[in-house]
């Protein structure tokens, strides 16, 4: 595939590149954050300068479409820091990106669905051979897309899967280019009104055990000069989740704080209260934990990492994953 190409070019690349942009970034005290659409209390933070605040420094987020498109900017020295899903950061992993994955931003759960148009006749996921299904590549989906296909016995071969950032999935979606896609609100949350849940990554992971979640990574270097930063940061989306999980209530559609995460994320207003609940959020002590990265996160990027492998979608699974995930910065924002 042309992206996997790319990819590996930008890897080529990065052991050149990224040092010396990480090291200007870190002597001015900026830095550059990627993220994406995705639906969750961080997006407030965000809107409220809330790191720039605790820290000092001057942020600059950029949005990007999909983990792909995140791990490729990363590779390049854009960016220091960034949002991505399981497959993209076992993907960036194996092909030796020097990242780390220090916090999860999300445990997916039903927050992401695969879904068919009305009127494609497609009743179950093994009505998808010859069908057309629209997901970012190397994105959650993208692995939840495969790993549905083989339960339900459909060589990826006979479907026909096209690579499209979320907006890009809603427009095919309006003109009828594609049959299903496996996506994330706030897009989900338009499909789903003239289209049919087939499964969700929630169900997924209870039947085959491969979970899937959004994380943070770093640039290691970045981290390693920057230790202060990273703890501050830590707690502010620590600080995010806590306000979110004890005060879902307050949440809603006229806030403050849902129409910041609306802004940021591109969401409507009305819809970010149910996709919120769609998703799990870690306290900063189940983030240490065995559970997640403590050592089940790396096992999670192993799993992964061996689907896409299977897939000949990645070349190489690392023997361990453990040194990708570093939960240094979440232990000492406990202190």
């Amino acid at each position: 595939m042309r992206w996997i190409k790319q990819i590996a070019m930008y890897f080529a690349l990065a052991a050149a590149l990224a040092p010396a942009a990480q090291t200007v970034q870190a002597q001015n005290k900026n830095v550059v954050i990627a993220y994406q659409d995705m639906v969750v209390p961080w997006r407030y933070a965000q809107d409220m300068k809330e790191l720039e605040k605790q820290t000092g420094y001057t942020v600059s987020f950029r949005q990007f479409g999909g983990g792909g498109d995140v791990i490729r900017a990363m590779a390049s020295g854009q960016i220091a820091i960034g949002e991505a899903g399981t497959s993209p950061i076992a993907s960036a992993l194996s092909q030796g990106l020097d990242v780390e994955l220090f916090w999860i931003l999300d445990d997916i759960n039903a927050a992401e669905a695969m879904v068919a148009r009305n009127g494609s006749k497609i009743a179950s996921v093994a009505d998808l051979k010859g069908k057309r299904i629209g997901v970012p590549f190397v994105s959650t989906t993208h692995y939840h897309t495969l790993v549905a296909l083989e339960r339900a016995k459909i060589n990826p071969k006979d479907v026909r899967i096209v690579n499209m950032r979320p907006p890009e999935v809603a427009a095919a979606w309006e003109r009828g280019d594609i049959d299903a896609t496996f996506i994330w609100d706030p897009v989900l949350a338009k499909l789903k009104q003239s289209g049919t849940v087939l499964t969700t990554s929630g169900q997924i992971a209870a039947d085959t055990g491969k979970a899937t979640f959004d994380g943070m990574i770093a640039n290691k270097k970045f981290a390693r000069e920057n230790p202060e930063f990273m703890v501050k940061l830590v707690r502010v989306l620590a600080a995010a989740d806590e306000n979110y999980r004890n005060n879902k209530a307050s949440w809603t559609a006229d806030s403050p704080m849902v129409k910041a995460v609306a802004k940021v994320s591109g969401a409507k207003p009305e819809t970010v209260p149910a996709s919120m609940a769609l998703y799990s959020f870690p306290t900063l002590q189940e983030q240490v934990s065995e559970r997640w990265l403590g050592g089940g996160a790396a096992r999670a990027l192993q799993s992964a990492a061996q689907f896409l492998k299977e897939q000949g979608t990645i070349q190489t699974v690392l023997p361990d994953y453990g040194p990708g995930v570093n939960a240094e910065w979440a232990k000492r924002a406990l202190r």
